[in-house]
């Protein structure tokens, strides 16, 4: 009997072992369902985030060909303008050569004409003066010839 006690003693208090064990297994069985569930919610939350990740990064890649097609067309246009710049600079160039050939011209002519006009205006000055030189000789005769007359007559 003794050893029966003994025995019903040690099963209840397994039996309580058991309890408890089963009541721990329980509580780390929720544990372990709330860890789950918890994981569960990480790797939904995970998938979203990767989604939304793969979507900013396919924005972010058509951003950056759109940034670059933005950069090759100012490229161009900046290039097409140089162009232009240069044609019209060049233009501009051959424009000022010409018209300093037609200035040095036009300075060359004007110095031709004033030589001539003023070797003209010397010319006209001294037969101005012969003219005037004759003219007063004719008038000194002139009066000659009234006083020859005057006493003559």
């Amino acid at each position: 009997q003794e050893e029966k006690k003994q025995l019903t003693l040690k099963v209840e208090e397994l039996e309580r072992k058991l309890e408890t064990t089963s009541a721990q297994n329980i509580e780390f069985l929720q544990v372990i369902a709330k860890r789950e569930e918890s994981i569960h919610q990480c790797q939904l939350r995970l998938e979203e985030k990767t989604r939304e990740c793969s979507s900013v990064a396919r924005q972010l890649e058509m951003a950056i060909e759109d940034a670059k097609r933005q950069v090759e067309q100012t490229r161009e246009r900046a290039a097409s303008r140089e162009r232009a710049a240069q044609s019209k600079l060049l233009d501009l160039e051959t424009q000022l050569s010409r018209n300093k050939t037609e200035l040095n011209q036009l300075r060359r002519s004007k110095d031709d004409a004033e030589r001539r006009y003023e070797s003209r205006l010397q010319d006209l000055k001294d037969r101005l003066e012969q003219s005037e030189s004759t003219n007063r000789s004719m008038q000194n005769y002139v009066l000659f010839l009234k006083s020859s007359y005057a006493s003559v007559f």
